[in-house]
């Protein structure tokens, strides 16, 4: 697990005001790479372009290879994991993939409900696990030809504004889709730095994650969000 600390622990939330113009969601994103602002300090991780945001740590699970395998965002004891996978040139996904996301939680024992985010409908669960319930938010994005899939944990699910630094990394997000013709819901290529690569290499900066699990009968589908312990 890499982890890009940016700002520090000590960074406090509260203290950092988000200008006006992106908490309006006037100029805000996730914007593909053919539109997004090029004034930006961002990590990039290949598809994945990740806004450096003082206040908010960003831990990145890698394989041997360095492919990342897992982003997820940290504001204090709020996480927010991000999945960016391919979309149809014609239409969006969200609406398809949030009926399969719902399908998915209801068998893990899930109580579900709809509500109305900043970018649109919004799936809120309360989901069960042996510490006790977890609460999920999860958005979606759809963008030409790719849609991302931001899952929220914490107390940011229920309460936003308790980590509003979180929402200020999915505004800034951008996406790289590239040229590729891909599988309609495949997950986007990912992977370290270079820098934090090589030195992964060396065993300083990157741990390879566990081995992955086995492939399900769905290979091809977007990872399914599960509560962090």
């Amino acid at each position: 697990m890499a982890i890009f600390n940016r700002g520090g622990r000590h960074a406090r939330a509260e203290n950092t005001p988000i200008p006006t113009e992106v908490a309006s969601g006037s100029t805000s994103g996730p914007y593909d790479v053919a539109d997004a602002p090029d004034d930006v300090q961002r990590l990039d991780l290949g598809s994945m372009q990740i806004p450096a945001v003082p206040g908010v740590e960003v831990r990145v699970q890698a394989g041997p290879e360095g492919v990342v395998q897992q982003v997820v965002l940290g504001e204090g004891p709020s996480t927010l994991q991000l999945i960016v996978v391919a979309a149809p040139r014609s239409e969006g996904i969200w609406d398809e993939v949030r009926e399969e996301v719902g399908e998915s939680l209801r068998s893990q024992g899930a109580q579900l409900q709809e509500g109305e985010g900043p970018y649109g409908v919004e799936l809120l669960a309360r989901v069960p696990t042996p510490n006790g319930p977890v609460d999920l938010r999860i958005a979606g994005v759809d963008g030409p030809r790719w849609m991302v899939q931001a899952v929220f944990q914490g107390p940011v699910a229920t309460t936003p504004s308790s980590a509003p630094l979180l929402g200020e990394c999915l505004r800034g997000l951008v996406v790289d889709r590239g040229n590729e013709a891909k599988p309609v819901k495949e997950p986007l290529p990912l992977r370290l730095p270079k820098e934090v690569a090589a030195q992964g290499q060396g065993g300083a900066a990157a741990a390879p994650s566990p081995e992955p699990e086995p492939p399900s009968d769905e290979p091809r589908r977007r990872p399914s969000p599960r509560p962090r312990s």
